[in-house]
């Protein structure tokens, strides 16, 4: 029998927020930047083979899931199995995102719908909806977070068999997908393959992969390559698992069984580190440094694309100031270093900003009024991911969006003014 997790496991931590930075620094690679005398070329990153390989070993947004499994099975442990308990918890949780989401959409929705009045309505529309795909992660996130306390105790009693219906429907989308060569039907995966890791943090948690047998993690790690080399090499599926230029569909998004697979392998990984003591011991500057990079990481993550541009325009004038560092202060490492430092000097600013506009917590909330305002929230972000965040007439479905999100915060605010009679 081993003994309780502490409250804290900082390869989690640490894990956690380095899958975040991966998608900051991946993000700032996609795109070369070129003068060519004087005018500037944006040109899609196209890797060689070698970096398809490399992507799967780069590819960390299941160990968020994992992590976020991890940190809810710690949390379900000591929350109280009742209507109260889960109506605190859901409200908690809840306005803890809606300051982030108030401040980004409000910001995408100025910005985008100033440039459809004054330019191309159509160009900016499309922009804002492209701009809004960073939301599909938190649409997901608060699917999984209402679903947390049900999935974590359900898998306490039940074991690895929890798993199974999300495996199976998992892999049913993807048959259907290549069946009738429509990729965009992956993103029913959306609600299978990312509870599925973050399962898998659960189990995580209760030992799965750090504790018992030592062929435990090795197994999980030769079973998760073993089957992503002949979903690849055998059936068909994209070879990167992330999208380049040269092949714009992969596995991550929409997600496939490979993202899964993936996922356990990454536990696996996890389990050896943790078994051989990495972070096991770390000093309490780190601790702390750790812990407000967590606190922060939604904020990174819904800014780090604004801060890339900022720190491209920075370089690109660089560039044009002195031609003889062009090449330098253009190269793909040089932008995703200027991304992490303009980020690491906005992100705490802008996280100021949106803890002032998370509604203040309810001293008694009620359950149906939280679910209402947590599903109407969900239900909005959903809405402004898939349409964007311009308000113009040539489409209407973004201000449908965000008229949904918009009721849903209120909602919030409202649950928020109750007081104890």
């Amino acid at each position: 029998m081993t003994e309780p997790p502490p409250e804290r496991n900082h390869l989690i931590d640490a894990a956690r927020v380095a899958s975040v930075l991966v998608v900051v620094i991946f993000h700032s690679v996609l795109y070369e930047l070129h003068l060519n005398q004087g005018r500037l070329d944006i040109v899609p990153w196209a890797p060689g083979v070698g970096w398809w390989l490399a992507s799967w070993f780069f590819m960390i947004i299941p160990v968020f899931f994992i992590a976020g499994g991890f940190a809810h099975a710690v949390l379900v442990t000591r929350l109280p199995a009742t209507r109260a308990g889960y109506t605190d918890y859901l409200a908690t949780r809840g306005r803890r995102l809606v300051g982030p989401l108030v401040l980004w959409t409000g910001v995408a929705t100025l910005v985008g719908t100033l440039g459809a009045w004054l330019g191309d309505a159509a160009r900016a529309v499309e922009l804002s909806r492209q701009f809004a795909q960073l939301l599909w992660f938190v649409a997901v996130y608060l699917v999984i977070v209402a679903a947390a306390p049900w999935l974590v105790r359900a898998q306490r009693r039940r074991g690895a068999l929890v798993l199974v219906p999300l495996a199976v429907a998992m892999v049913l989308v993807d048959a259907w997908s290549f069946r009738v060569g429509q990729p965009q039907l992956r993103n029913l995966n959306m609600l299978t393959v990312w509870p599925l890791c973050h399962q898998l943090g659960v189990g995580y948690h209760d030992g799965w992969f750090r504790a018992g047998p030592r062929w435990r993690p090795w197994a999980a790690i030769a079973a998760g390559a073993l089957m992503i080399a002949v979903l690849v090499f055998g059936l068909g599926y994209p070879p990167p698992a992330v999208g380049f230029a040269d092949i714009p569909i992969a596995n991550v998004q929409p997600p496939t069984t490979a993202m899964a697979l993936l996922g356990l392998a990454q536990a696996g990984v996890l389990g050896l580190a943790q078994r051989a003591g990495v972070l096991a011991r770390v000093p309490a500057a780190a601790q702390r440094g750790l812990s407000v990079a967590g606190a922060l990481l939604m904020t990174v993550y819904l800014w780090h694309i604004p801060c890339l541009v900022v720190a491209g325009g920075l370089l690109v004038g660089l560039a044009w100031l002195v031609p003889g560092a062009a090449g330098l202060a253009l190269a793909q490492p040089s932008v995703a270093v200027a991304t992490l430092a303009v980020v690491g000097l906005a992100v705490p600013w802008i996280g100021r900003l949106e803890f002032r506009l998370i509604p203040p917590p309810s001293p008694s909330p009620r359950l149906g009024a939280t679910v209402t305002a947590f599903a109407v929230v969900t239900l909005g972000t959903t809405l402004v991911w898939l349409n964007g965040t311009v308000l113009h007439p040539a489409d209407p479905w973004p201000a449908i969006g965000l008229a949904v999100l918009g009721l849903g915060v209120s909602l919030m605010f409202r649950g928020a003014r109750v007081r104890v009679t």
